[in-house]
């Protein structure tokens, strides 16, 4: 009861139109006790050296130990070369007084590893990396690594000496365990803590005990930071680390704070800055016109990372190569990473292109998962749907009005006073019946769920959460409670298997009451949300079975979308794929589903931001990202409102979002002419749904991103390096949304030397390597298809993509300047796995020697489709004087054809064959 105005205090924030971020909330470097004792190191001061006796070398891997010459405190090394172009360091204490966290679940396997051992004197060791005379270089004094290739330092380890690691000890300035104190004097490797410097010993604030605002961390195992840096030689644009509200090129933090990652619930959250938001996937890309590498620090732990840049000095290896590497003007980008707890665990991934980086990344983490067609479609929700009839008029609006949609969403207003896994007894009184009106259109619902539990003895789910044990514990024993949505409220472990497992099963049909096959999830506040908690999140000292919450805070949310996830699968006995939105993420959540970048506003720099946090979150590995259309929080005008459509339209996940306190916005309340614009936008995405599936499918088979940054595409175009603006969809489709308020024109950039590319509108042929300006108007949305590709496309757009199914396809070949073209065509059921059954369609569509062919490139697979090609444009074309259709059958037949001679379009009308069947088609 005393803690109700801490929830009435911040509904009134939170219902408030014009609240921004508190920044107070939320700790600066400084304020973080570890990340200041860190940041305060001098480089080129490292007391660690390698002890070259202690080698030991397998050929999986080479173990070393480290000494910390200051304290006399021994780390074990452990350095492998996995296959793929990969090498994993990891380091630990020798011997910790307790485990140290080393983070569980997001390896989809032990990488296969193998080491080999070139040379060694008393300086160091030269160990081979097996390809393109690849070596790494271990330096015993100080400790160092250098990847090598050639003569070329491709990565530095430790080279500004900056390696620290907080050994776990017992706390000197209380009465401590006398047992454990016997146990730790009588271990050697322990004595050394009789050696430690005094003055270094001294207890330090926030060693044990920190506290920010009314918040104490109690601390128990004291000091337990590590840190590491690395030197990237010939460097100057770095990329990665989400989530934060900043451009694609991360920024130097010298003079700042360094880019923080630690999952929080961020109202409202300011732009260009490096504060964390909701999720955190710690993978770092690092790219120049030669090579793409990467490195993954595998730590879930709050984390901060620096980022400065140098021009690089002389590299000396000293006697045992007698090398001097570069000249000082090479540029060198270094970054230093920090985090409270846990080891270092680190996978350098060393490319050499782009694609093989994400390749590199795909093979620790997974891929991306296959989402159901439907859920690439567009997507209407809002805080909140008010009952069972709002929802049916707003599923009538949308066919009244003439615009497709797949997915209405229910906020956390649908449920039984916040208790998820229940309906509002007045509001949504006959869920199935609501469901089975929207599954009649062939349309489907998300609700939301998410893990805040109601603490309430009448609520069945927190009776077996308790019951059960599985909720998260205060640092005395007790179940942790916190404030969220419905006021006091436990949090279920998830990072307790059996607690994801029972999770899991509360979506079967029998136990959720009211879902149908057609109800998806989504799960918010999973960062985890708590309203009264430091920095609104849950106390570091919280625990979860042996571990406490600070090891592991960054997985919470991906364990929540790990088990709902599951739980979508098991209740169809594995037949369905899932759909799951999820707001906090780490490295490896998109395995799981979807993640949107949380609470925007209604300004036009929140439109512009949606699109370097997407490619942001594509490079590591989560392709499936998208803002809230029409900004969160605050009041869109009919012009930003339009301007969002049209972007989010050529963005992963197409979702408009709104805030309780906002005026209702569904896309017909703006005007007619409004409508019109943004049933223009909505259409276009339904029209590529084949392209955007066939993307998603390379995504789930390689790990390849969906939305690009140009460089991945143009790695050697220094132009395209920084840029933000702008992005491709697959390789083939560069989109330019127009983002800025009255625009008048914009400027897109077209690479590629000696390529073409074509509005998708007009056909205007374009050559490559140019700035091009583009008059816009408020009907613009400049995208152009490159000279070389095939795009498949449905262009009779319906009520929702489902009922597209059987529809007929438009090949739109752009022929480049070679007069050649290709694609593919992708084809399944659109939501089971049966395509892990071989039960496809996968064609290659090529473009050469005026011969245009359908050929199957899965000829073990099955699967029939009732869809034909009605159309085929042919773009930059010459006038042929007949065409031929030649089908599997041997049959030939003429073809009908418009020709455009002012833009060199070619139309063949109604060729007819199966869009699953071999043909070719000639022109004359």
């Amino acid at each position: 009861l005393l803690m109700a105005p801490v929830l009435l205090l911040w509904l009134a924030v939170c219902l408030s139109g014009t609240w921004a971020v508190d920044r107070g909330n939320f700790k600066t470097c400084d304020q973080s006790a570890f990340c200041k004792r860190q940041r305060a190191l001098k480089p080129g001061q490292s007391p660690y050296r390698a002890l070259l006796e202690t080698l030991e070398l397998t050929n999986t891997r080479l173990t070393l130990q480290l000494i910390n010459d200051n304290n006399k405190v021994r780390l074990l090394l452990e350095l492998y070369r996995l296959q793929g172009n990969m090498t994993r360091v990891k380091i630990n204490e020798l011997k910790p007084l307790k485990p140290r966290y080393e983070v569980p679940d997001v390896l989809i396997q032990e990488p296969p590893t193998d080491m080999s051992l070139l040379s060694q004197d008393e300086n160091g060791v030269v160990l081979s990396l097996g390809a393109e005379s690849q070596r790494v270089i271990v330096s015993a004094r100080p400790f160092r690594l250098d990847i090598m290739e050639g003569r070329e330092v491709l990565m530095s380890v430790n080279s500004r000496g900056l390696l620290a690691f907080e050994h776990l000890r017992m706390r000197k300035d209380t009465q401590a365990d006398p047992e454990a104190e016997k146990k730790e004097e009588a271990d050697p490797a322990n004595q050394a803590e009789e050696a430690v410097n005094e003055e270094e010993e001294k207890v330090e604030d926030g060693m044990w005990e920190e506290t920010f605002k009314s918040h104490s961390d109690s601390k128990p195992n004291g000091p337990s930071a590590v840190s590491l840096d690395f030197s990237l030689p010939g460097v100057e644009h770095v990329y990665g680390i989400p989530e934060h509200a900043d451009t694609l090129k991360l920024k130097t933090t010298d003079g700042g704070d360094p880019y923080r990652l630690y999952n929080l619930d961020v109202f409202q959250y300011e732009l260009y800055n490096p504060m964390a938001l909701y999720g955190a996937v710690p993978v770092m890309l690092a790219h120049n016109a030669q090579r793409t590498t990467g490195i993954f620090w595998l730590n879930a732990a709050e984390t901060w990372v620096d980022i400065s840049s140098n021009t690089a000095g002389k590299t000396v290896f000293g006697k045992m190569l007698d090398y001097v590497q570069g000249s000082s003007e090479t540029p060198q980008t270094d970054v230093r990473w920090i985090s409270e707890s846990g080891i270092i665990d680190v996978f350098v991934m060393l490319g050499p292109k782009p694609q093989d980086v994400f390749s590199q990344y795909a093979s620790l983490t997974g891929t991306q998962a296959f989402p159901p067609l439907s859920a690439l479609a567009y997507h209407q929700c809002r805080w909140n749907y008010n009952d069972q009839e709002d929802v049916q008029a707003v599923d009538a609006g949308f066919d009244q009005h003439d615009i497709p949609y797949d997915f209405i969403w229910l906020d956390i207003e649908h449920t039984d006073g916040k208790r998820y896994f229940t309906w509002d007894p007045h509001k949504f009184a006959t869920p199935r019946d609501m469901l089975q009106g929207i599954m009649d259109k062939k349309r489907k619902m998300v609700a939301i769920v998410d893990p805040h539990i109601k603490v309430d003895s009448n609520y069945k789910i927190h009776n077996e959460i308790r019951s059960r044990g599985y909720y998260i514990k205060n640092k005395d024993g007790g179940d942790y409670e916190g404030w969220c949505w419905p006021g006091n409220a436990g949090y279920p472990d998830f990072t307790n298997p059996e607690m994801r497992a029972w999770w899991a099963s509360m979506f079967a049909y029998d136990q959720y009451e009211g879902s149908m096959e057609n109800l998806y999830t989504w799960n918010d506040m999973n960062e985890p949300s708590v309203f009264n908690g430091p920095e609104v999140t849950m106390h570091k000292d919280a625990v979860h079975g042996a571990w406490e919450h600070r090891d592991l805070h960054n997985l919470y949310g991906f364990y929540v979308q790990m088990a709902t996830a599951e739980g979508l699968v098991q209740r169809s006995g594995g037949v369905e794929r899932p759909f799951v939105l999820t707001r906090a993420f780490f490295a490896g959540s998109q395995r799981y589903g979807a993640v949107w970048t949380g609470d925007n506003a209604a300004e036009w720099d929140h439109l512009k931001i949606s699109i370097p946090m997407c490619l942001s979150l594509g490079l590591v590995g989560v392709s499936f990202c998208g803002a809230d259309v029409g900004g969160f929080f605050k009041t869109p005008s009919s012009e930003l409102l339009v301007r969002w459509y049209q972007t989010g339209a050529y963005q992963p996940f197409f979702r408009a979002h709104a805030h309780l306190d906002t005026p209702r916005r569904e896309p017909w309340l703006f005007g007619p002419e409004n409508t019109a614009l943004i049933r223009e936008a909505v259409r276009q995405r339904y029209a590529l749904l084949p392209y955007w599936y066939q993307l998603f499918y390379h995504a789930y088979r390689t790990g390849h991103p969906v939305m690009r940054p140009l460089w991945v595409e143009y790695p050697q175009d220094t132009a395209t390096f920084a840029m933000d603006d702008q992005f491709l969809i697959g390789r083939d489709l560069l989109v330019h949304p127009v983002t800025e308020e009255g625009a008048r024109g914009i400027t897109a950039y077209l690479p590629g030397k000696g390529e073409v590319w074509f509005d998708v509108h007009t056909f205007q042929k374009h050559n490559g390597a140019q700035n091009l300006y583009v008059p816009v108007t408020m009907s613009s949305i400049p995208v152009y298809q490159r000279g070389g590709s095939i795009i498949p496309r449905k262009i009779r757009v319906r009520r929702s993509s489902t009922c597209m199914e059987h529809d007929p396809y438009t090949l739109y070949v752009a022929l480049s300047p070679q007069r050649t073209a290709e694609g593919e065509l992708y084809i399944d059921d659109g939501h089971t796995f049966n395509f892990n059954k071989k039960e496809f369609i996968h064609r290659r569509l090529s473009f050469a020697n005026n011969v245009l062919s359908s050929i199957n490139l899965a000829p073990d697979a099955q699967f029939s489709t009732q869809s034909w090609i009605e159309r085929i444009l042919i773009l930059g074309a010459s006038k042929p004087s007949k065409v031929t259709l030649k089908t599997a059958d041997g049959q030939e037949s003429q073809l009908e054809f418009d020709f455009d001679a002012s833009m060199s379009v070619l139309t063949l009308r109604k060729p007819g064959m199966n869009a699953g069947a071999d043909w070719t088609v000639v022109l004359q």
